[in-house]
C-alpha cells in the first residue's frame, strides 16, 4: 500500500497542500478529484518526488513512481523518436530494448513500427498512449495519471480510458488518477478522494462517495453532473 501521511507543500507563504493523508492500496486505482487549483496536481508531483514537501510518502520505492501528464506533446521530446523516448527509461538490458519497446507499444495498442516516428507524426491520443508506454517502461510501483484525457478530443478520450482499465486489469497497476470529471472517475477508479483548497475532504469507495456523499463540497461537485447526481 502506498501511504501519504500529513503531506504539506508550501510555495512561500502559500500552502498548496495542507496535511494531506491518503492510502492507495496495491492493485487499485484511486481517483483524486477537485476543481482547478485545489492542489491535486501539486500533491501528485510531491508523491512523484518532483516537488519538495513536508510529511511522508511510504510503501513505494524511491524512483518507482511514474507520472503521465495532461499534455502528451509537451511531455515528449519532439526531436526524439518514439522508440528512443520509451527505451530511455527502460530497465531492461540495452540489447533487449528494441523488443521491449515493441512489447510496450503493443501493450498500448500501437504498431511496433511507430517506434521510428516522431511525436509530431502522431495524433494526440496516440501521443498519450506513447506517454503511458514510456511510464510503464520504468516498471513503476505507482503510476500517476494527471488529467490525461482533458487535452484530448472527446472522440478519443473514451479509448484512452478503456486502455487504462485494460492495463490495470492486465498488469495489476496501482494508480493515482487525477481528474475534475466525476463521471470519468466513476468509470476508472475503485476509490475516490475529494480535494479542495489543498485539503482532502472526503475519501472512500467510489460507490459510497458518489452514492451518498458526506461533505457539502462533494455534493456540490456531484450536482454539477446530473447523470451522476440522479444515479
Amino acid at each position: 500500500m502506498m501511504r501519504i501521511s500529513e503531506v504539506t507543500v508550501r510555495f512561500g507563504s502559500f500552502t498548496a497542500v495542507d496535511g494531506a493523508g491518503l492510502d492507495v492500496p496495491a492493485g487499485t486505482v484511486t481517483g483524486l478529484v477537485g476543481e482547478s487549483g485545489s492542489g491535486k496536481s501539486t500533491l501528485a508531483r510531491a508523491v512523484a518526488g518532483l516537488t519538495p514537501y513536508a510529511g511522508r510518502v511510504s510503501g513505494v520505492a524511491r524512483g518507482r513512481v511514474q507520472m503521465v501528464f495532461q499534455d502528451p506533446y509537451s511531455s515528449l521530446n519532439p526531436r526524439m523518436r518514439i522508440g528512443d523516448a520509451i527505451a530511455e527509461g527502460s530497465r531492461v538490458p540495452r540489447g533487449q530494448r528494441a523488443a521491449e519497446v515493441a512489447r510496450l507499444l503493443e501493450l498500448v495498442s500501437l504498431p511496433a513500427a511507430y517506434a521510428r516516428r516522431h511525436p509530431r507524426e502522431l495524433s494526440g491520443g496516440q501521443r498519450q498512449r506513447v506517454a503511458i508506454a514510456r511510464a510503464l517502461a520504468a516498471g513503476p510501483e505507482l503510476l500517476i495519471a494527471d488529467e490525461i484525457t482533458s487535452a484530448l478530443d472527446v472522440s478519443v478520450q473514451g479509448a484512452v480510458l478503456n486502455l487504462i482499465r485494460d492495463l490495470r486489469a492486465e498488469l495489476g497497476l496501482t494508480m493515482l488518477f487525477i481528474s475534475h470529471n466525476l463521471a470519468v472517475v466513476r468509470y476508472v477508479c475503485d476509490s475516490i478522494a475529494v480535494m479542495r483548497h489543498g485539503r482532502l475532504l472526503e475519501t472512500g469507495p467510489v460507490q459510497d462517495v458518489l452514492g451518498a456523499p458526506q461533505h457539502p463540497y462533494t455534493r456540490t461537485l456531484l450536482d454539477a453532473v446530473p447523470c451522476l447526481a440522479h444515479g
